[in-house]
């Protein structure tokens, strides 16, 4: 194994090995993550080390994470109720993966309980349906959100959406305007810990104080948050606390399918779940149902063993490489991107632009070229140069559109658009984002390879499908399964 590690990395230069200005070096990290190595074809029929700049959807995974697994599947058998040494162990593997994962968030494992699911949108939705909610009650949630910690709500509650400044960071005054205008009616705010658009960091204790204040609960969508700055739930008497956090592994170099949702037992020690079958029973009788407690009462069927011990193993991973010192890091490259980003002709870049505030956000950056689609920058990026982002509206339509500052009767016809089958004039954002293992080195050729699309330096004759919005190079057609098939 450690030959393979040292291969991975002994093509950088020393400008990537250097250390950071925190004392870590970049190679450490990168030693550590899954396929950094892999070349992909691009469009001249050579192939170059594909650089992921889509971190925010997906990150890869780490190599402590691979490794554990590897370990323990030998050893992987039936949770609970097994009598049989290996499902012993695996049983233990799986609660040790709760008591690992509710201390990396800072969890009172004896108030709070620890239930996995399979993501963080999951998660969520289990939580709109068993925090209680009555139709009538008003749930606050932002306008910056992810569909994932909106739409959720909009079934069991009035939900009404705080608003977010020109800039796209959250209005707090009139945050504070909707919790007096509907004092005694508001049972929760849902907030993201992080945009997925602009990396806006939402100041989440102070939020939660202004939630308890008002007899209301919060309810913290740290998907996006969660791999890049440590959190701490903080002691349930602390008027600060955070009532329920949401997470997923696949953003946290741990991508095998699991989510997770941290909350009061006794909220979950109540009512039936929202699933049930095995595992979530104490009795059953012909006309009688007995609940198990939680956490296994909201974990219906055999549980995804392997994903729990992978977001563990992520878990540990993180703490000891230190969130502190991947939050630096991963300040230091925004400020170096937005830096060189405003150096380039034609550049909008959405969200603030100000290396100055890095450290205040995430690496997420939202920019467009003018004069160009999201769509046919985002292709060529890939096919041209083997840079993966992402673009269009990234599961928070509202957001970006006032981001985009669209007008409600354009945005209407674009709407009517999509639904009849016609995506490609979609407005939309190219969003970099980067991961704990992304260097100086990659950025530079990022920036190498925008400053020749705003240039007008784009070597291949895309055509869009209208259908999707996807531009695709017509004569590039690379073999896919020359590099991996089932």
């Amino acid at each position: 194994m450690q030959a393979v590690i040292n291969a991975r990395t002994s093509g950088w230069s020393a400008k990537t090995r250097a250390y950071n200005t925190n004392g870590l070096a970049i190679d450490e990290i990168r030693q550590r993550v899954v396929g950094l190595d892999v070349k992909v074809p691009v469009l001249d029929g050579s192939r170059r080390p594909y650089v992921n700049f889509d971190n925010a959807a997906t990150t890869p995974a780490f190599w402590d994470v691979i490794e554990t697994l590897d370990l323990f599947l030998p050893w992987y058998s039936s949770v609970h109720r097994g009598s049989g040494f290996k499902s012993q162990i695996s049983t233990r593997a799986y609660d040790d993966a709760r008591a690992i994962v509710g201390r990396f968030f800072g969890a009172d494992l004896a108030s709070q309980v620890v239930i996995f699911g399979k993501n963080s949108s999951e998660v969520i939705n289990k939580a709109a349906r068993r925090i209680p909610i009555a139709p009538d009650d008003v749930v606050l949630v932002s306008l910056m959100e992810h569909h994932s910690n909106d739409l959720p709500w909009r079934a069991q509650a009035k939900t009404l959406h705080v608003e977010v400044k020109q800039d796209g960071q959250l209005d707090l005054d009139d945050l504070r305007r909707k919790f007096e205008e509907h004092r005694g009616h508001v049972k929760l705010l849902a907030i993201t810990g992080a945009s997925n658009v602009t990396g806006y960091i939402t100041p989440i204790h102070e939020l939660a104080e202004l939630a308890h204040r008002h007899g209301a609960q919060i309810l913290v969508d740290a998907a996006q948050l969660a791999p890049h700055r440590a959190i701490t739930m903080l002691p349930p008497h602390d008027p600060g606390h955070i009532d329920f956090l949401a997470a997923s592994a696949h953003k946290m170099y741990a991508p095998f399918g699991a989510g997770v949702l941290i909350g009061p037992r006794e909220t979950f020690a109540k009512g039936a779940p929202d699933y049930s079958g095995g595992g979530t029973v104490e009795i059953v009788t012909e006309d009688d149902v007995y609940w198990t407690s939680p956490p296994e009462r909201d974990e219906a069927g055999s549980p995804n063993l392997l994903g729990a011990v992978a977001l563990a193993a992520a878990c540990k991973a993180l703490h000891e490489i230190g969130m502190e010192r991947l939050a630096q890091h991963e300040a230091d490259l925004t400020r170096y991107a937005l830096t060189e980003l405003s150096k380039i002709e034609g550049m909008e870049i959405y969200g603030d632009p100000d290396p100055a505030r890095a450290e205040s956000r995430l690496g997420v950056i939202p920019f467009n070229v003018k004069g160009l689609s999201h769509y046919l920058v985002a292709a060529v990026l890939g096919a041209e140069y083997a840079i993966g982002v992402r673009n269009g509206c990234f599961c928070a339509h509202p957001y970006v559109l006032r981001l985009l500052d669209i007008a409600e009767p354009i945005a209407w016809s674009w709407r009517k658009q999509v639904v009849a089958g016609v995506r490609a004039h979609l407005p939309g954002l190219i969003r970099v984002s980067f991961g704990c293992y992304n260097s100086h080195e990659e950025v530079d050729l990022l920036m190498s390879a925008l400053s020749n699309i705003a240039a007008g330096e784009i070597a291949g004759d895309y055509e869009q499908d209208r259908a999707t919005g996807t531009f695709r190079e017509r004569t590039f057609q690379p073999e896919m399964d020359a590099y991996f098939k089932l």
